[in-house]
Order: C-alpha cells, then sequence, then structure tokens
C-alpha cells in the first residue's frame, strides 16, 4: 500500500464554509480516502474469490439436476470436502497474510517469494494426507451415522475432487501472495475465465459422456488446476513480481517450521469454524426425513459460504491493510484501516441480505427443482439472513487477527465458541425441542454472536502501538 492509503489531513485541509464541514462530517464518519482504497481493493478480491469457489458449487448444482439421491450426496460430499480439505488449505494459506503482509510492509520483498514457496509444501504435504481420508470418506460418513446410500454417493463424489485439492492448496498461496501486495484487478480475469470454462467443462462431461454424476466433480479437478496454471504464469512473467517473486529457492525449505507456527493456528481457526457447519449437515442426516433436511442444510451451508466469500474480499482488505502498515511501524493507520472495513462489511452483509431476501427462491432453484426443498429454503430465509449478517462482521475480525498474527487466539475463540456454545444450542433445539433445521441454524447463530462479540472485544482491548511491529511475525507466536 501506499501512503496515500491513509490521507485524512489532506481531506481536511483547504475545504472552508459549508462544503468543508459537509467533507469533515462524512470524514467523521467514514475515512473517505481509505474508504475508496478499500472498496478498490476488496471489488477484486470479492469477485475472484466468488468466481473460485463457484468452480466447486456449479459442479454441485449439475449433479442435484440429476436426482434428489444425487443432490444430497453431491452436497453433502462438497461440505465434507470444504471442511477437511478446502477450508484447511485456505487456514493454512492464511499463514502468509501475516508473514507476506508485514514483510511488504518493511519492505523485505525478496522474502514474500521465500514465504510462498514454504506455504506451498506445507500444503502439498497436507493435501497428500487429506487425499488418504477421503479415500475413506464412505465409511467414515457411515460411522458418523449418515445414510448408507447418501454416503456411497458422496464418497464416489469426493474421490474425483481429490486432484482438485492439490491445485487449491497451490491457488490460496498464490492468492495470498498477490493479495499482500494489494495486487488484486488481474484476479478478476484470472477467476472468471476458468469459471466461464468450468461451466463447458462441467456441462460436457456430465451429459455429453458415460461419467454422468462423476463427471461434476472432475470438472472441477481440472478447472480448478487451470486455475493454477494461468495464476502460475502470471506471477512468473509480471514485472510487478521481479522483487517479490526471484525463482525458486532452496532456502524456502529453512522457513518451512516459521510458517508452520503460523499456518496450524490458522489453518485450525478456519477448520474449526467450517467443521461447526459440517457438524450441522451430519446432524441434519440423523433427522426424520433425512435426504430434505440433509440437502437443506447443505444448501444453507453453501449459501452461508458463498456470502462469506462476498465479504471475505473486506476481511482481506483488513487483514491486508492490518498486517501492512504494522509491517511498515503505523499501528494508528491499522487501527483506522480496521475501523473503515467493519463499517462496509456491515454495509455490504445488508446488501447481499437484501439480494437473498428478494430472489431465494430463484437461488434455491439452482440446487433442486423439487417444490419441497424450495420451499422449506424459504422458511430458513430469515435465519440466514442474521447469520449471514454476524458472518460479515466476525470475518473482518478474522482478518485483523490474521494480519497481527493472533491465529492463536482465533482459534481458542472459535473453538469456545462454536462447540461449547453453538452445537450445544443447535443440538438442544434441534432434537429436543423438535425445531429441526431451524433449531440447528439458530444454535448457530448463537455461536457466531458470541465468536463476533469475543473477537470485537479482544480487538477493541489491544493496545495497537505495543504490538510487535517485526515482519517475521512468527516471533509473536
Amino acid at each position: 500500500m501506499s501512503e496515500s492509503t491513509v490521507s485524512v489531513p489532506l481531506l481536511e485541509s483547504g475545504e472552508h464554509g459549508e462544503e468543508g464541514s459537509r467533507v469533515r462530517w462524512w470524514n467523521k464518519v467514514l475515512d473517505v480516502e481509505e474508504t475508496k482504497n478499500q472498496v478498490l481493493f476488496s471489488l477484486p478480491m470479492i469477485l475472484s474469490n466468488v468466481f473460485y469457489y463457484l468452480i466447486t458449487l456449479v459442479s454441485v448444482m449439475f449433479a442435484g439436476h440429476l436426482g434428489d439421491l444425487e443432490l444430497a450426496g453431491a452436497t453433502l460430499a462438497n461440505s465434507w470436502a470444504v471442511v477437511t480439505g478446502f477450508a484447511f488449505m485456505v487456514g493454512l494459506s492464511g499463514s502468509l497474510e501475516t508473514l507476506c503482509g508485514q514483510g511488504f510492509g518493511a519492505k523485505s520483498y525478496r522474502m514474500l517469494g521465500i514465504y510462498l514457496q514454504a506455504s506451498s509444501i506445507i500444503s502439498f504435504l497436507f493435501s497428500i494426507i487429506i487425499s488418504v481420508i477421503w479415500f475413506y470418506t464412505e465409511p467414515i460418513l457411515i460411522l458418523l451415522q449418515q445414510d448408507p446410500q447418501i454416503s456411497k454417493t458422496a464418497a464416489l463424489y469426493i474421490k474425483f475432487l481429490i486432484p482438485g485439492l492439490f491445485a487449491y492448496g497451490f491457488l490460496n498461496n498464490i492468492l495470498r501472495f498477490l493479495q499482500t501486495q494489494s495486487v488484486v484487478m488481474p484476479l478478476i480475469f484470472l477467476s472468471v475465465i476458468p469459471l466461464v470454462i468450468h461451466i463447458g467443462i462441467a456441462y460436457g462431461l456430465v451429459h455429453w459422456t458415460a461419467l454422468g454424476f462423476k463427471g461434476a466433480p472432475l470438472a472441477a479437478s481440472i478447472s480448478l488446476w487451470i486455475s493454477i496454471l494461468m495464476l502460475a504464469m502470471y506471477v512468473v512473467r509480471s514485472k510487478k513480481m521481479e522483487h517479490t517473486w526471484t525463482g525458486f529457492s532452496l532456502e524456502s525449505f529453512h522457513y518451512v517450521l516459521t510458517d508452520l507456527k503460523l499456518a496450524l493456528p490458522s489453518a485450525a481457526m478456519v477448520c474449526l469454524e467450517y467443521l461447526a457447519f459440517e457438524i450441522l449437515v451430519l446432524l441434519a442426516g440423523l433427522m426424520p426425513n433425512s435426504e430434505l433436511t440433509t440437502s437443506l442444510i447443505a444448501m444453507c451451508v453453501n449459501t452461508e459460504a458463498i456470502a462469506y466469500m462476498i465479504t471475505y474480499g473486506l476481511s482481506a482488505a483488513a487483514s491486508t491493510r492490518v498486517s501492512n502498515e504494522l509491517g511498515a511501524g503505523n499501528p494508528d493507520r491499522a487501527k483506522n484501516a480496521m475501523a473503515v472495513t467493519l463499517k462496509l462489511s456491515v454495509l455490504l452483509g445488508f446488501l447481499v441480505v437484501l439480494a437473498l431476501a428478494l430472489g431465494h427462491n430463484i437461488w434455491a432453484g439452482f440446487f433442486s427443482d423439487s417444490p419441497a426443498i424450495i420451499e422449506e429454503f424459504a422458511s430458513m430465509t430469515p435465519f440466514l439472513a442474521i447469520s449471514i449478517m454476524l458472518d460479515s462482521v466476525q470475518g473482518v475480525l478474522s482478518g485483523v487477527a490474521r494480519g497481527c498474527g493472533w491465529q492463536h487466539l482465533a482459534m481458542y475463540v472459535n473453538l469456545a465458541t462454536f462447540y461449547l456454545i453453538g452445537v450445544t444450542i443447535a443440538c438442544l433445539l434441534g432434537f429436543k425441542l423438535k425445531l429441526y433445521a431451524k433449531g440447528l441454524w439458530i444454535g448457530l447463530i448463537c455461536g457466531l454472536s458470541c465468536q463476533a462479540g469475543t473477537l470485537l472485544l479482544i480487538t477493541l482491548r489491544t493496545k495497537w502501538n505495543r504490538l510487535d511491529l517485526s515482519h517475521n511475525a512468527a516471533s509473536s507466536v
């Protein structure tokens, strides 16, 4: 980020009379220059995150239109893949938001490429471990009391997603590497092109080949590899990366442990939240009419995930601005950036909720043609609206945590709020009081409320001028 990202004096100087008062009034509500820079940063991040997430979700939609069993299997498989694999990869890459973000702020440009390689090594090794777990998806789901037919269908789907897992790990590392340097505009084109290609590949494999259902996850894997190849070519060839990417180096192996100290708490922080959503899907499978309930809760989880991907652009903005400013030794600017992002997140969350309220039937129709499922989804919309608003706020606070290197604190917060509070209330309302799907989601809302409140309290009570401003944030873990 350049020094122009915080220009409060410029906005207030040279203005007189009524016009000057109006500018100062707006600036008290929202730092105009900071807001403009964050919006310009966030929009490409929002679009690229949604486009990449849609690659896997579009495959679920194609599979879902083949029948109710295929819908239940694909949604369960996608939820399982997200919490055990994709979310873990996103979490592991979170270490780069601290290391590369503060390193860029401190102008240690060469180290960004070293950190990227170290994080990619970690992602590759964990992808191998997760692949083994995915091979045994069916017995694991049956052990968790899921319907045998749905479990078998989900296991078939997830096996063809395994190649995509490796690509997804590398993809997120490169995204964080670019994000922390505020190189975000090219990401729009680098993400929309694979998505458009993916729709064609998915349609072709599902409807024009003998693969059928298996073609949907295979298409996602192919498209994710196309995505990573396009991003890698951009990093290698772009002149913007000439100081931060200097080629492959064995030196990166020396920083694997440094990266791991932040990556594991970051992965745990993300996965604990995603796992809470996955537990809701598994609990839905234990309820009467499990096929409908599982599909309904999984659709809600995917909708929440899409909404989070939209607000994640602001989370990335918070992380990048905070880490860059801390690395440059400007804690006051970091605090100001966080305040602006929080205000923007509330506004953006409201717009997402409004869109869902007006178009929930259309959105549900993308997943299923069943009138019963579409009607049930409509009854869940008010609860989804509340959780989306809470998630937009906590997403920004989580971004601040990653920018400051507080991954370990956020991990403990997520563990306590989602499992001691959220899941407990969900089970009580869903099973004991027989509120079923609505009860499960109300429990989730309680967990999200406590999580957002706790993270906000930690952030407000932090002495920003006492934070460790070293770009090697591992020392603060």
